[in-house]
């Protein structure tokens, strides 16, 4: 029977899925977690008293293009992943899924082999990849280089189901426009998590591709069809499906609080709503600007474009979104974590013991104030 080690006291307590008061966080000797009522706390138990706050897993990101000064478009390396992880971790997140956006065939493979190799090194927080093309559709193309979009080739569909054989977690964003539905049924069941987004596709087009395997929807509202009267496009028809994922970019920026509002309330399931920093390397760095595919970005007040204007990420970190999704939004505190914890975990085939509390070892942060920078507790097995 394992010894109890410490017990953390004084905070609520979210599990990943729900919220605790005056409860404790339970840690043995292993390292392993667990939530108890405080009154039932074993009166030999060592505690630790928490002023406040409001404990809770480390956070999950599927769509971070890079950190720390670093775009991983710019460098496919180990090293490069191992900027990026850091830069995201001081700020709570620690598990993410690097993401290439579109780029040539090349970068692609270069990129689906450094994170293996990132992997197999046991670089701590990365547990996947994310492909965010090139098989757009150029009429929703955002910051993306209509020049490197193109028709998914069958070379291109074997270099996605060899990834998905080597890389536990592999996320793709493609758009129905340059790929077919045998394609997308392809992909899904070689484990891939295909996710539609930069399309002009109709909700008819959409509920096929759902059909076919795809399962969740790429920065919500951001560079796809909209909602309209005669023609409810992708955003239409993934609020109709229960099913259906979405990631969400939650600065105030990239979607105005009241359609995130409406989509909530419309869609069935909206806890499978999650959010993503869609992170560029400004994230955990001072830098003022950076290239992409040869073009610069600009940033300036949280705000980042290219030299037209348009959008090009996010400069955006997990606590933010948080505050926005509460004060904003309405979300409560429970619901707003679990939308970086578990609900993006729901989608992965290997979640790296995140997103639940009770997972071995895991990271667990701790807010002592509302949503400010967290820190790390002390939780290692003796």
């Amino acid at each position: 029977m394992s010894t109890l080690s410490k017990a953390f006291v004084g905070a609520q307590i979210h599990d990943g899925q729900s919220l605790h008061i005056n409860h404790a966080l339970l840690v043995d000797e292993t390292g392993h977690l667990s939530i108890c009522a405080v009154e039932n706390l074993p009166p030999e138990c060592s505690t630790e008293t928490l002023d406040g706050g409001v404990i809770c897993p480390g956070f999950i990101d599927l769509q971070v293009n890079g950190g720390g000064s670093v775009m991983f478009n710019d460098d496919q390396s180990v090293e490069a992943l191992h900027t990026i992880a850091r830069a995201h971790r001081t700020s709570g997140t620690c598990a993410l899924l690097p993401t290439l956006i579109t780029d040539t065939y090349e970068k692609t493979r270069a990129a689906i082999d450094a994170v293996e190799q990132a992997i197999a090194q046991r670089i701590s927080g990365i547990i996947g990849i994310h492909l965010e093309g090139p098989h757009l559709a150029v009429a929703r193309k955002g910051a993306h280089d209509p020049k490197l979009i193109r028709q998914m080739s069958d070379d291109d569909l074997a270099l996605m189901v060899h990834a998905a054989e080597r890389i536990a977690n592999v996320m793709v964003t493609v758009a129905p426009e340059n790929v077919s539905l045998a394609q997308i049924k392809s992909m899904s069941d070689a484990g891939i998590v295909v996710s539609l987004g930069h399309t002009d596709a109709s909700a008819e087009t959409c509920h096929a591709a759902f059909d076919a395997g795809a399962r969740c929807v790429t920065h919500l509202f951001n560079a796809m069809s909209q909602l309209g009267n005669r023609e409810p496009g992708l955003v239409g028809a993934m609020l109709e499906r229960a099913d259906i994922y979405a990631g969400l970019i939650a600065d105030g920026i990239h979607v105005h609080p009241a359609a995130i509002r409406i989509a909530l309330a419309a869609k069935p399931q909206a806890d499978r709503v999650f959010l993503v920093t869609d992170a560029m390397a400004t994230a955990g760095s001072q830098i003022d600007s950076f290239s992409i595919n040869g073009r610069k970005v600009f940033r300036k007040d949280h705000r980042l474009t290219l030299q037209d204007g348009t959008l090009a990420g996010a400069d955006l970190d997990f606590p933010r979104a948080l505050s926005f999704m509460r004060d904003e939004i309405g979300d409560s505190t429970a619901k707003a974590i679990s939308r970086i914890t578990s609900t993006p975990a729901a989608l992965l085939r290997d979640t790296a013991q995140t997103g639940l509390l009770g997972a071995a070892l895991p990271t667990v942060l701790y807010f002592k104030d509302a949503f400010q920078k967290p820190v790390f507790l002390p939780i290692k097995a003796s």
